[in-house]
């Protein structure tokens, strides 16, 4: 099979892929790393064609891991590094709020009815609480957090 890409059309590529692969890598769980080894490989050899076809100032071999990757003033200046950062970024601000939120429903309610509650239910009862750790971070973000130890736990 042949593709034939224009440049533009190939560093979009090499941005989607780095991109899928980067998103991917955050997936720990054991069952998918077959699947990401997949992933490695397909995207080791899309991109050992472009450096042996010329594309070095996009993609480089690394030595030490025996693999080829985008280089770092590609990745600096590409549009996927700003997407994978913002979605960082939004994965960590989401993700607290929603815990947050969660502990103080579990807290208000007790496990046994929290447990009982699907994912949906749990957001519905949360909201108010969300808008408000949301509201917070915006202002402060992380300076107000504190971690409070139990007796002699800290």
């Amino acid at each position: 099979m042949n593709f034939r890409f224009s440049d533009d059309e190939l560093q979009t590529l090499v941005e989607l892929l780095s991109l899928a692969t980067m998103v991917a890598e955050w997936n720990q769980h054991p069952a998918f790393q077959n699947h990401m080894a997949a992933i490695n490989r397909l995207e080791n050899k899309i991109f050992e064609h472009l450096y042996c076809a010329g594309w070095n100032q996009m993609i480089e071999f690394n030595e030490a891991e025996q693999h080829y990757q985008v280089t770092d003033d590609f990745q600096k200046k590409s549009f996927f590094f700003s997407c994978y950062e913002e979605f960082r970024q939004e994965s960590f601000w989401e993700e607290l709020v929603i815990r947050l939120a969660d502990r103080d429903l579990l807290q208000r309610i007790g496990f046994d009815a929290w447990n009982q509650l699907t994912e949906e239910q749990r957001r519905a009862q949360t909201v108010e609480w969300e808008k408000r750790y949301w509201a917070e971070f915006e202002r402060n973000g992380i300076d107000h957090l504190r971690t409070i130890h139990p007796p002699g736990q800290g």
